[in-house]
């Protein structure tokens, strides 16, 4: 993935700025999709209040915030179809699920009965873009912007680099597309692999 980003020029925006950004740039041109790739198997979600009982280990406190978010995530998605965009998503899983992740999958599940596309991909599927480091987090958004979403060691979002380029918004797309289409549904992947799992400790 990253030698897709190599031969463009981007700029680094701090958390503020890269937040200011996306509102600006969000639903701008009508009829695009809008691609993101998730890789990291570990985040820490300051802010969230549901990621937050998570790492207090109130699981059923957890699971009550994400189902609050509902409503909110349908109001995303209904914008979206206004503007005849869809929102896809490919996370890449690795087992034993980290409780993180465990936490996270419970939330991409809403986001799907929400109208979010998304599909998961295990290692191997990204293991020949992997053999000098981990592929980037990517948002693809319009027709031109690809945002490589910046954390630190911790997994705290400290920005992003934009990259505003049609050319490189369409390869980035397409080759998130083509893990698209290798994956699984995330439905069917909850029900088999988390639906079961005790609740996690540890976040």
């Amino acid at each position: 993935m990253r030698d897709l980003l190599g031969a463009s020029p981007g700029e680094q925006l701090g958390l503020e700025a890269y937040r200011e950004d996306f509102r600006s740039r969000d639903f701008a041109v009508d009829g695009c999709d809008s691609w993101k790739l998730e890789r990291r198997q570990h985040f820490r979600e300051l802010g969230d209040a549901s990621w937050a009982a998570f790492v207090q280990e109130d699981w059923q406190e957890a699971l009550r915030l994400i189902e609050a978010q509902r409503a909110g995530l349908l109001d995303l998605s209904r914008l979206a179809a206004r503007h005849r965009c869809r929102l896809l998503r490919v996370r890449v899983v690795e087992a034993p699920l980290t409780p993180y992740l465990q936490w996270e999958l419970h939330l991409l599940r809403v986001r799907a009965e929400c109208g979010e596309l998304i599909r998961v991909v295990g290692p191997e599927h990204i293991a020949v873009y992997e053999r000098e480091s981990p592929v980037p987090e990517l948002v693809t958004l319009n027709d031109d912007t690809v945002y490589e979403i910046l954390y630190d060691a911790e997994g705290v979002l400290e920005g992003a680099v934009r990259y505003l380029d049609a050319g490189l918004r369409d390869r980035v797309a397409a080759r998130v597309e083509e893990l698209y289409v290798l994956g699984e549904d995330i439905g069917t992947f909850f029900d088999r692999e988390v639906a079961h799992l005790k609740p996690p400790t540890g976040g």
